[in-house]
């Protein structure tokens, strides 16, 4: 059963029969100027998720759009993974949805139903690391692939999924409890799943149990922090529906980072655990009436723990949950807004990132562009490669040398060869020197009120043959050494500056 073509993917807001999509893109690897150059092919339609329900709710292009549509949403999704891949996010931040919540508020659920694979669960910390999960919608076979460090394992079968994740955790985390840093990315590629990428984050616990580092709360919203600040991720907070919301840790850290909420998006799960009478409330944080969201909720009902252990296929979980909200006599209106199941979760966050991604794409080409020529430079003052002969190793060495020694050369003359906005050592040091001239005007000064007193002292206990008011040059020494010593420390430190700007 595929879950994710109950209906076609278009621009929120769109009128009907209007769909949503960039001009051809074809993919050229992951060269990172390939990458640049054709930031300007992704043209998408700039219209704002959250337009008129009802033009939403319209049937639109079928299949043969639909598939237009589709084949061109791929394209802006691979760029921005493609640019993660090669570590582009360590600099610039890239748009994502970062999926956050409290342990036990049904996130992983969510993200099995979007992904059809079982991923990790149980009590406790289970999420240890990041997990880029990279949802790739093809009429080919389920194929998966996951990558850590410098392992890369291609999967066979969806069952592999939740062993291999466990053992990339131990490999990257250690066998434990404890968390990193570091990214696990799995890539999944199936006719029924969208076309999205998300990204996993550990769920938020308050109290350390067992072996946990006494600080595993902190470290934990410090690791969440780092990815939902950005300006560039959209976060998706799960939040259990049998819960008050104004309590989750969650949504609270989200609303410390977006205070208006036009980053981040509501999660509503386990909607059949609702007590009797509540039902109302559950409809009012829906309508955005008790805790608003510009970009508002969504709710689900995936497979409960016992209907894991029954082995409820996903297909049957979605089933189940059409029914479910089919039949609810509060929650049925939902599913007409089409706020409500799995699938239309689906469409709405690929939409979302679309979206996002387009927005982004200006700034993110112009800081490419920048940290480009920043690079160019650099390597272009590097000079030319090494050369592989060794011959011709040994005149690469001397040259380098011959050039070193020359601009030592020029930097004592004075007559380096400075950038547009800098000024030479000679400039930085005399700088440097107006406050040394302080330093040796007040120590001048000091021998100068206490030199009479030495040479006083000399003569009472120190004069052999000498004639009076006749100093040695020995006791002269000693006393010059005293006070040359206190000059020292001062003298090292201007050095230090001097050459720390150098250096700068």
């Amino acid at each position: 059963m595929n879950s994710f073509q109950q209906q076609p993917l278009r621009p929120p807001g769109a009128a009907p029969g209007q769909v949503m999509y960039p001009p051809n893109w074809q993919g050229g690897g992951t060269d990172p100027v390939f990458l640049a150059k054709d930031f300007n092919l992704l043209n998408l339609n700039h219209q704002q998720p959250g337009g008129n329900r009802d033009q939403q709710m319209s049937k639109g292009p079928e299949n043969n759009l639909y598939n237009q549509y589709e084949e061109k949403v791929r394209p802006c999704i691979d760029l921005i993974d493609s640019l993660r891949a090669l570590g582009v996010e360590q600099d610039l931040a890239l748009p994502a949805i970062a999926v956050i919540g409290d342990q036990s508020s049904g996130k992983s659920s969510v993200l099995e139903a979007l992904s059809g694979v079982a991923l990790p669960r149980g009590s406790g910390i289970i999420t240890r690391c990041p997990l880029v999960l990279k949802l790739t919608k093809q009429e080919f076979r389920w194929a998966g692939k996951i990558s850590y460090r410098k392992t890369e394992l291609q999967l066979q079968d969806p069952s592999q999924v939740e062993r291999e994740i466990r053992k990339a955790q131990d490999a990257i985390a250690g066998n434990g409890v404890g968390i990193s840093h570091e990214l696990i990315s799995l890539e999944i590629t199936s006719p029924d799943v969208p076309d999205l990428t998300l990204i996993d984050l550990p769920g938020i616990t308050r109290v350390a149990v067992g072996n946990q580092p006494h600080d595993i709360g902190l470290q934990i919203k410090a690791l969440i922090k780092k990815y939902i600040q950005r300006q560039q991720t959209i976060n998706l907070v799960v939040v259990p529906c049998n819960v008050d919301i104004a309590t989750t840790e969650a949504l609270s850290m989200a609303q410390e980072v977006d205070p208006d909420g036009d980053r981040t998006i509501g999660i509503l799960t386990k909607p059949d655990l609702v007590d009797k009478g509540t039902e109302k409330g559950v409809l009012k944080v829906m309508q955005n009436l008790t805790y608003r969201l510009k970009k508002g909720y969504m709710i689900v009902k995936c497979r409960g723990q016992q209907e894991v252990t029954n082995k409820l296929s996903l297909a049957e979980a979605t089933k189940k949950e059409m029914m479910f909200f089919q039949t609810h006599p509060y929650f049925r209106v939902l599913l007409e807004e089409r706020k409500a199941t799995v699938p239309c979760l689906a469409e709405r966050l690929t939409t979302e990132l679309i979206w996002h991604i387009n927005k982004s794409l200006p700034l993110l080409e112009n800081q490419l562009k920048e940290s480009h020529q920043r690079a160019t430079e650099e390597l272009r003052q590097c000079g030319d490669n090494i050369p592989s002969s060794e011959a011709d190793k040994m005149f690469f060495l001397i040259e380098k040398i011959k050039v070193f020694n020359q601009d030592i050369e020029k930097l004592i003359e004075g007559e380096e060869i400075v950038k547009e906005k800098e000024s030479r050592l000679y400039n930085k040091i005399r700088e440097e020197f107006k406050s040394w001239i302080l330093v040796l005007a007040a120590n001048t000064q000091k021998v100068k009120n206490i030199i009479h007193e030495e040479v006083s002292k000399y003569d009472k206990q120190y004069r052999g043959k000498e004639l009076l008011g006749f100093v040695s040059y020995k006791t002269f020494e000693t006393i010059m050494k005293q006070y040359l010593e206190q000059l020292v420390d001062p003298a090292l430190e201007i050095l230090q500056k001097a050459v720390g700007e150098e250096l700068s």
